[in-house]
This record gives C-alpha cells, sequence and structure tokens, in this order.
C-alpha cells in the first residue's frame, strides 16, 4: 500500500461521514467516496498542499451536485422520503457519548431536507465537522459572510424545528425497551399509554412495499397499528432494540424477515414522532447485518 492510499484510507471515514450527512443515503455516499477516490487517485498530489482539505472539497462539492439532483428526483418519490438508517454501535464509555454527539439522527437528517445544498453543506461543515469560514468558503464557492449568514440561517431554522424536551439516552433505551416488550407481546394499553395523544408516525415504503402516503396522526391511531400487526402475526413478531444513527432505535421482524427500522422521537417520557424506514432497498444492508434478509 503506497502513501497515497494509506492517507486516503486514513480520511475516508470522515469523508463518508461528510457524504453520508449530505445525502442521508449510505450508497450514494459511498457511490461519492469511490468517486473521490479516483480523483484522488489521478490527481497531481505534488502540487496538493493539505491533502484532508482536498479531499474533503471534492467530497463537499460531489454532495452538493449530487444533492440538487437527488432533490429533483425526491419530488417524484413514491411516497414519503425518509434517509436511509445505518447501525452504529452502542458507545463503550460516557466520555465516547460526548466525543460521538455530532448530529446524524435520523430525524435530524430529515430537518436537514429542509436546507439548500449550499446551506446543508456550510452547516455541516462548521457544526458538525468545526471547518473554518475560510475552508467553507473555497469549498462552496462563495464568501465568508455569505458562508456565515448561511449557517447563522440555518441554525435558527433548525432550531426552530427540533425537540426541545427531549429525554436523556439511557432514558430513551429504557423507553424503547418498554416499548418494544409491548409491541412483542400485544399489550395495547402500554402501547397507548407510551405514545403522546399527538404522536406522528411517517413511513417510507419506496413503493415497494405498502406505507402511509401520508403522516399518520394520533396516539390512538398509532397505536391501533401497531396492535393490529400483532393480532396478525402473533408470535411471529420480534423486536430488536438497537443503535441506529447514534440513537436508540427499533427493528421490527416479520416471520424472521426484517420489516421495517424505527426511530423515535421522545419527549417528556412520551414518544412523539416515529420514523419506519421499510423501503427493502434502504434496510438492505441492516437486514444483512441482523440476518433478516
Amino acid at each position: 500500500m503506497d502513501d497515497a492510499t494509506r492517507e486516503f484510507d486514513r480520511l475516508r471515514p470522515r469523508l463518508q461521514a461528510i457524504a453520508y450527512r449530505m445525502l442521508g443515503s449510505v450508497a450514494e455516499a459511498e457511490d461519492i467516496v469511490q468517486d473521490v477516490w479516483l480523483r484522488w487517485h489521478a490527481a497531481a498530489r505534488e502540487v496538493i498542499e493539505n491533502a484532508e482539505a482536498w479531499l474533503v472539497a471534492v467530497t463537499t462539492r460531489h454532495s452538493i451536485d449530487r444533492l440538487r439532483a437527488a432533490k429533483i428526483q425526491r419530488e417524484h418519490y413514491t411516497g414519503i422520503w425518509l434517509p436511509e438508517p445505518q447501525i452504529s454501535e452502542p458507545p463503550a464509555t460516557p466520555e465516547e457519548v460526548t466525543e460521538r454527539a455530532d448530529d446524524v439522527s435520523v430525524a435530524f437528517l430529515i430537518l436537514l431536507e429542509r436546507l439548500t445544498p449550499e446551506a446543508r453543506a456550510a452547516f455541516l461543515l462548521r457544526e458538525v465537522f468545526d471547518a473554518d469560514y475560510p475552508e467553507i468558503a473555497n469549498i462552496i464557492g462563495k464568501t465568508e459572510a455569505a458562508c456565515r449568514q448561511l449557517v447563522s440561517r440555518a441554525k435558527t431554522q433548525l432550531r426552530e424545528a427540533r425537540p426541545r424536551r427531549s429525554v436523556s439516552r439511557e432514558i430513551h433505551r429504557r423507553l424503547l425497551h418498554a416499548f418494544a416488550l409491548a409491541l412483542e407481546h400485544g399489550d395495547f394499553a402500554t402501547i397507548h399509554a407510551m405514545l403522546a395523544d399527538d404522536a406522528m408516525l411517517v413511513g417510507d415504503g419506496g413503493g415497494h412495499v405498502q406505507s402511509f402516503p401520508e403522516p399518520l396522526c394520533g396516539g390512538k391511531r398509532i397505536a391501533q397499528l401497531f396492535y393490529a400487526a400483532f393480532l396478525r402475526y402473533g408470535k411471529d413478531v420480534r423486536v430488536e432494540l438497537v443503535m441506529l444513527n447514534e440513537q436508540w432505535a427499533l427493528l421490527r421482524f416479520i416471520e424472521g424477515k426484517l420489516e421495517s427500522a424505527q426511530s423515535y422521537e421522545i419527549e417528556d417520557d412520551r414518544i412523539v414522532r416515529i420514523q419506519v424506514q421499510r423501503n427493502p432497498e434502504k434496510l438492505e444492508r441492516i437486514a444483512t447485518r441482523h440476518g433478516g434478509a
């Protein structure tokens, strides 16, 4: 392995993280990083002063271009588009929780869809990847003042839409564990009680499997939906607690096959929003890893 390959492999996780946060798709992020590798391999590296800055810049620019095209495609997406979730390992220590606290939750990726590609890039580079404004300006081709304004406006947009009373990671885990047991045992009363009255469920079937074309609103209606699955499949429903996108989440298996990956937002000890990913194309990696393919 030559020095250029070692340098790229060292930076690959950072490049993958940038592309994934920009696009909300593991597959597209991998495509971006592979393309960047080909460009890096062909580049005149003797004139590149800072390899990391060069690779981050190329990855971000490619991601901006890909996101512009993706936004057009998502306008014609069947049903509701949700990001592709990815499995993450539980933090081993309290210190690691802090180290891995950068925003990558499914809920946060959905919020990022509100931003233009350039604003999304500027915000992520500054707030998640700690880039300075001269670097951001060089990457996205705007002045430092314009980049500061992009980041400021993005922070305001996202702050207004984020939960204000979210619970700690440990409480989140404990509540989801209890909810998983209730789902497996068909305990309608507990399911209903753990959902806020105005809870909302959004699902992504991608046109491949049945899903709601609009958000399902109301804790009772959502509880009835979960209970209906238990009535239909009984003991063939299995629910597993996992980490998705650095947050505790649930995988639901029906008759041994991964049926959905479910991310939860919790406020004041009650579930307020559920993102249900059912698109088989977006579940493929998780299913392969967890034996539910």
